[in-house]
């Protein structure tokens, strides 16, 4: 059936491109004025400031549902106001003691110090 298909299509005449025109949808409306800085302009919201502090904008994925409201701070688990910390790099827990480190620093030590052995070794077969 695929043979029968790519047959047909073969024998399809090539016209060329010269001739063709391309053309916009019906319901299109073309550009008026010089430049187009207006139209690349940012639009203003329709939303008042008191929507926009008090909801989240944007985040209802259902089609009848509304924007959750937002919450406040002590509402949150704690462990939302620590995904952003930052975490000490390989460097830096090379310098400290092994013996002292916490059980999730130990753990970020392990991975990363894995990781960089398996790049070194990789760069050195590479080399081979």
């Amino acid at each position: 059936m695929a043979m029968n298909c790519i047959k047909s299509l073969r024998n399809l005449p090539v016209t060329s491109g010269l001739g063709a025109s391309r053309t916009f949808a019906a319901g299109a409306k073309a550009k008026k004025g010089k430049g187009g800085a207006a139209a690349d302009a940012p639009k203003q919201s329709t939303l008042s400031k008191e929507v926009k502090s008090t909801t989240v904008v944007g985040a209802n994925i259902l089609k009848d549902g509304t924007d959750p409201k937002i919450l406040p701070d002590s509402e949150y688990p704690d462990w939302l106001w620590h995904l952003l910390d930052k975490k000490p790099a390989l460097s830096e827990l090379r310098r400290k003691n092994i013996e002292t480190l916490p059980y999730e620093d130990l753990k970020r030590f392990v991975k990363l110090d894995n990781r960089a052995r398996i790049k070194e070794n990789n760069t050195t077969r590479a080399k081979n």
